[in-house]
This record gives structure tokens, C-alpha cells and sequence, in this order.
């Protein structure tokens, strides 16, 4: 019988626990001409990257999770050594108290990765078929699987394209299919990748639907990552957001605003017509006749408010927040500004 300390860890123990995971890819960099050819076979030199440089977080059973960066932050190589497919150059992590890369068939029948660029259906099979091989596979019982393909479909909708070749389906209605592929035997956690990509904006929004409704009713991890921002808003309360392979920012997805935005609209509604200039008071993003809509710093928003009150006739002004896009944006951007001034220091230093 297992002790009872042993026990208590065991029950302690986070769904997902990453520590210090990194992950370098070398490159060989090689000479340009037959001279450099030559050179590479005696001396080689390479180039060294971090595509997850000390990455560090936990997610509790139950957690639907936001995991954000710009296009080569590192997501997919964090996501892919906790499904297993990558191991570490250094570092640890536990995925349902399992270690990833040791790929035990126990830990493999209680997680899945969904990529929305790769597809797991076969192409020239009804998906009906490519279900009906994975249920083989992981050993479903009948019963069980019919229940859960015939709940999934038909909160997905496309109980009618069961036996529709995967080839002839529309891009929505195949990542509902993936989907329905991902779940079929009730993982525990689960890895999504951009699963929104490509889609039309009723498909997006009918997979976040079934996305929050799964999460809600059944006590699933999930890990989404995604370039729309809508998808995050709508169904992560948590996120962690890396560049550069590490993690500057892991918290409630409202904090990020208190955090990173410097600035609040202004929306002031006149009684009659102004045709003054406003620009001396912030940004203007918008004007007409009988309206503004400013952009300005925190700090000085209840300034601006009076004097603008002082100035114009005002019948209404609402004051709000920057949306969290639009913070994430100009968030990426400053980083990719000082991570270019650094590496040109770095280099600058290395030359003298």
C-alpha cells in the first residue's frame, strides 16, 4: 500500500507541470561558394536557437488556458514536448504525473493534440471510418463510442457528414471532425494549436461554442494557442503569453491591460456640431461632426476629461479600456523593437 505522504503528492500534484523546459535546435551555418563548402567540411560552424529558452508554468485539472506569441515564440515546441513528440535539451515536466517523452501508452490514452495545419483524418475515408479506426485503436467499447461520437456530432452539427469523404468537406465542418477525432476517448488534457485557422467567421464561432460548452461539462485541461484574439476572449480566463522562448507574462487575461496599456479611450458625444482640432488632447482615432474618439495616456485621462468638458458642449463621454488585441499588438511590437536594440548591442559588443 502506497504512504501516505506518497499519496498526498500524488493528489497535490497539477495536471501540467513544466520546469525550466528548454528546448535549442542547432543550424549549420554554411559559407557561400565552393571555398565555404570546402571550409564546412573541415570546421563546421552552427548557429544555436531557443525555440523554448527555461520555460516554467502549472495548469490545474479543470483549466482552459490561453498560450499566446507572435509566429516563433515557441508555442508549438512547448506544446509538442508536453505531448511528447519533442524532447528537451533541458529541463522537466509532468503531464498527469507522467514525463511526456517516455511516450507510456497510459499517458497517451489520456491526452491529445490538435493541429489545426495537420490533419489526423484520413483524406479519402468517410469520417465515420477514420473514427471507427481510432476506436480500435485506443480499445472503446461500441456502446461508449456511439454515445460519444453521436453527443459530439451532434453538438458540432454535422451528424449529416458522418459518411461524407473528409476530402469533400468543407474546411469547418474537417476541424469539426479533428475535433470530434481529439476527443473520442475523453482525454484528460488537451492540446489545441490554432484550431481557428483558416476558418470563416461562423465556423470560428461554432467551435468556440462547442469548445467553452466541452470545457464547462466536462473537467478537461486545455492549452489553446490562436492568432485571433476573439477565440482567447471568449474562452480563457488564464493566459501566458511567451516571446523569444520565455515566458514574461502568466496571469488573468484582464491583468494584461492593467499591466501592459498605457493608454484609455475617450468617446465624447456633442449637442450640436464642432469642427475644432482635437488632436491637442490625445489621438484622434475618430471624428465627425458630433463626435470624437480619442486615444489618451492613463495618466491623464481625468485632465483631458475636464478640460474637453470645459471646451465643448459634451452630452455624453464614456471612458474605456484599450482592447486586449490591440495591447497584445503594440505588447509584440515593443518587445520586437528592444530584442532587435539588444541583439544589435550583443553583436556590436561581440565585433569590439
Amino acid at each position: 500500500m502506497p504512504h501516505l505522504s506518497s499519496l498526498i503528492l500524488i493528489f497535490a500534484m497539477s495536471a501540467i507541470e513544466a520546469r525550466d523546459l528548454t528546448k535549442i535546435y542547432r543550424t549549420y551555418r554554411k559559407e557561400s561558394g565552393l571555398r565555404g563548402s570546402i571550409k564546412g567540411l573541415v570546421k563546421r560552424r552552427y548557429d544555436e536557437t531557443r525555440a523554448a529558452d527555461q520555460v516554467s508554468f502549472q495548469i490545474e485539472e479543470g483549466e482552459f488556458v490561453g498560450f499566446l506569441g507572435p509566429n516563433g515564440a515557441g508555442k508549438t515546441t512547448v506544446l509538442k514536448m508536453l505531448s511528447g513528440l519533442l524532447n528537451p535539451t533541458s529541463g522537466d515536466a509532468r503531464v498527469l504525473g507522467f514525463v511526456p517523452w517516455e511516450r507510456r501508452n497510459e499517458m497517451k490514452r489520456q491526452f491529445s493534440l490538435l493541429m489545426g495545419q495537420k490533419n489526423a483524418l484520413w483524406w479519402d475515408l468517410p469520417a465515420q471510418e477514420s473514427l471507427e479506426l481510432n476506436r480500435a485503436i485506443y480499445g472503446i467499447d461500441r456502446a461508449r463510442f456511439n454515445k460519444v461520437v453521436g453527443g459530439l456530432a451532434e453538438l458540432l452539427e454535422v451528424t449529416d457528414k458522418m459518411n461524407v469523404m473528409v476530402r469533400e468537406l468543407s474546411l469547418g465542418e474537417r476541424m469539426k471532425m479533428e475535433l470530434i477525432s481529439a476527443l473520442i476517448h475523453e482525454p484528460r488534457v488537451l492540446f489545441l494549436d490554432e484550431p481557428t485557422i483558416g476558418l470563416d467567421v461562423v465556423s470560428q464561432k461554432r467551435v468556440r461554442e462547442f469548445l467553452r460548452i466541452y470545457n464547462e461539462e466536462h473537467p478537461i485541461v486545455t492549452m489553446l494557442t490562436s492568432h485571433y484574439m476573439q477565440d482567447i476572449e471568449e474562452l480563457c480566463h488564464r493566459v501566458i503569453i511567451i516571446d523569444h522562448g520565455k515566458i514574461f507574462f502568466d496571469g488573468p487575461l484582464s491583468s494584461i491591460i492593467d499591466r501592459f496599456s498605457g493608454h484609455k479611450i475617450l468617446s465624447l458625444a456633442f449637442e450640436k456640431a464642432v469642427t475644432r482640432d482635437f488632436s491637442a488632447f490625445g489621438q484622434v482615432i475618430e471624428q465627425t461632426p458630433v463626435s470624437v474618439q480619442l486615444k489618451v495616456p492613463r495618466a491623464k485621462v481625468t485632465e483631458t476629461c475636464r478640460q474637453l468638458l470645459e471646451a465643448c458642449d459634451v452630452s455624453d463621454i464614456n471612458v474605456q479600456e484599450l482592447p486586449v488585441e490591440e495591447v497584445i499588438r503594440q505588447l509584440f511590437g515593443q518587445r520586437k523593437i528592444t530584442n532587435q536594440a539588444n541583439a544589435g548591442r550583443i553583436e556590436i559588443s561581440t565585433r569590439t
